[in-house]
């Protein structure tokens, strides 16, 4: 009996792991599609985008934890780089600033399921990846669009929507820490509306 009992449960891990492994199959291709789903960001430069990719690493990250919803966004972007033509720093940008919301979010989550905890995560998550957009950008992303666009076409384009900002850094504060952040709450909205039904099946 004992030896039926060990079995079942090492049979039901082995089902549970399969079964995440899927999970985060599904929902990283479902990332990687919506990433293609671009939508002209209001109130700032076109060549900023706005697209739904880090809703899937939410849920995984809910639904399975933080790592998981790290690994969805790893996944997502190593995709997007077989047919991006960013050279690969959209796609790292993309995934750190991902991976901080999601692997804040679901780690606060994990501390605390509670609906009023997923919304102090969610929250959490947001003003993270707001606050690493600002360095990241600034330090490792514009440095290498320079050699295709100059900083001062790229402070131009910023200047033409607020004619006050006078660099760089400060039109990243202005302009691209506050749509980061939206754009993640715009994501924790569209979880907290689906969340509940999608649950079932997503938890492994």
């Amino acid at each position: 009996m004992t030896e039926m009992t060990a079995q079942t449960k090492a049979n039901r891990k082995e089902n549970s792991a399969v079964r995440r492994i899927a999970i985060i199959g599904v929902l990283s291709a479902c990332a990687f599609v919506l990433q293609y789903i671009e939508l002209p960001a209001i109130l700032m430069p076109s060549f900023v985008k706005f697209d739904f990719s880090d809703l899937p690493a939410l849920l995984g990250a809910f639904a399975l934890g933080p790592v998981s919803g790290i690994v969805i966004e790893l996944i997502k972007n190593l995709f997007h780089c077989l047919v991006s033509q960013s050279f690969g720093v959209g796609e790292l940008c993309n995934f750190v600033l991902g991976a901080v919301f999601a692997g804040v979010a679901g780690l606060i989550y994990k501390k605390n399921h509670t609906r009023k905890g997923a919304l102090i995560a969610s929250f959490a998550g947001a003003i993270a990846m707001a606050v690493v957009s600002v360095p990241f950008n600034y330090f490792i992303v514009y440095p290498v669009y320079y050699n295709f666009m100059p900083a001062d076409v790229i402070l131009s384009m910023y200047q033409a929507i607020l004619p006050g900002v006078k660099s760089i850094a400060q039109s990243l504060l202005v302009f691209n820490m506050p749509f980061t952040f939206i754009k993640g709450m715009i994501d924790v909205v569209i979880t907290f509306l689906i969340y509940k039904k999608l649950s079932p099946v997503l938890h492994a």
